[in-house]
């Protein structure tokens, strides 16, 4: 199962900061996060959210195995 992190107000909004998931890939993942919390679907859906993959930010789709690392990186500010 895929190792999920949420940061910053991802994490609140979840009420979680780690889980381990079950999901063949990114979209499908974020289906089942958004089936299981329309709140937190939301806030990933949001603008600037990224997602980072083992560590490297990926764009799009994305395939997972079981031992992914998968975090939601909320938007970034600051200069």
């Amino acid at each position: 199962m895929a190792r999920v992190l949420l940061f910053g107000p991802l994490r609140d909004v979840a009420g979680w900061r780690e889980r381990q998931i079950d999901s063949p890939s990114l979209s499908a993942l974020r289906a089942l996060l958004t089936d299981e919390d329309a709140a937190l679907g939301e806030a990933l859906a949001g603008k600037g959210v990224q997602v980072a993959i083992d560590q490297a930010l990926v764009r799009g789709e994305a395939a997972l195995t079981a031992a992914s690392e998968v975090a939601f990186l909320p938007p970034m500010s600051g200069g």
